[in-house]
């Protein structure tokens, strides 16, 4: 499977947030966080099609070498016998205004989700992938919120001089 998904941060950013993994944490969509587990683990239910299954385990993520993430994790139903494992690898570039993240990899599962209609697996999955990224940017952008207000644009009038009178004062 691969999945590319347009995000509007630099590649800088989105790795800033990658190489944390408490951020990471908070950037896949309705996890369940386990406080100061390490890797990322908790809980996870996922849509598919009418059904819901929720899972419990743990995904690592990896800086590569050549730049490129490794997440590799295994989860177990809560309630039932099934399991999934997933490797992925997400490879970042630049892109005209932001950044292009492609995930790519396989999974494989047993249990509740074999049952289920492939093309709402896959829809599932790719929910869940592009709301991961955008998490990832909303988490990068929060970084770039300036402390302080923006300069203004060289166009835009003087701001007033606080300490000059005001037409009250005068």
């Amino acid at each position: 499977m691969e999945h590319e998904v347009f995000v509007p941060v630099p590649v800088d950013r989105l790795r800033a947030v990658l190489d944390d993994p408490a951020r990471v944490a908070r950037a896949v969509p309705g996890l369940q966080h386990d406080a100061g587990a390490e890797p990322v683990a908790g809980r996870l239910k996922v849509r598919i099609g009418s059904h819901s299954i929720t899972y419990r385990g743990a995904v690592r993520v990896t800086g590569r070498d050549d730049g490129s993430y490794e997440l590799e994790g295994d989860a177990a139903e809560t309630r039932g016998t099934g399991s999934v494992k997933l490797a992925l690898r997400l490879r970042l570039r630049e892109a005209e205004g932001g950044a292009t993240l492609t995930a790519d990899g396989t999974a494989s599962a047993d249990g509740r989700i074999t049952g289920l209609p492939q093309d709402a697996v896959t829809a599932a999955v790719t929910r869940l992938l592009t709301r991961f990224a955008d998490n990832l940017a909303m988490a990068a952008r929060e970084d770039a919120a300036p402390d302080a207000a923006p300069d203004p644009s060289p166009d835009a009038p003087p701001a007033p001089d606080a300490s000059a009178p005001t037409v009250e004062e005068a």
